[in-house]
């Protein structure tokens, strides 16, 4: 059987390695076995993370609506949003949120036509 020498292949698995944890700190960026085993538990942050940042944003979205029902005279956004079930209202958490932040007025209006 012949000799396979892997220098060149080794190289560029090292290389490629640490290019991708440029910016960790220690070990982690320069030593091949601390940089694979960070970039594993990086990759499964990330996943996690992808999934919590819904979450994250969800809650952030009924938040602002709830400022901004309690603002307008509502005693809570579950009440708001009974009401707005209620009427048949099908505007989307996201979009309230983004009105009482950014268009007061707009979702001012907005709450009054459905508390008509």
């Amino acid at each position: 059987m012949s000799r396979v020498k892997r220098g060149t292949i080794k190289n560029k698995t090292r290389r490629n390695v640490l290019k991708a944890v440029k910016g960790f700190r220690f070990a982690r960026s320069k030593k091949k076995k601390a940089a694979k085993e960070a970039l594993l538990h990086a990759g499964t942050y990330a996943f996690r993370d992808r999934k919590n940042k819904k979450r994250t944003m969800r809650a952030l979205s009924i938040t602002k609506v709830n400022a901004g029902v309690r603002a307008l005279g509502f005693k809570s956004y579950s009440t708001f949003i009974a009401l707005m079930k209620k009427r048949g209202v099908e505007l989307n958490r996201t979009v309230l949120g983004q009105l009482a932040e950014n268009e007061p007025k707009v979702f001012e209006r907005t709450l009054a036509e459905i508390t008509k």
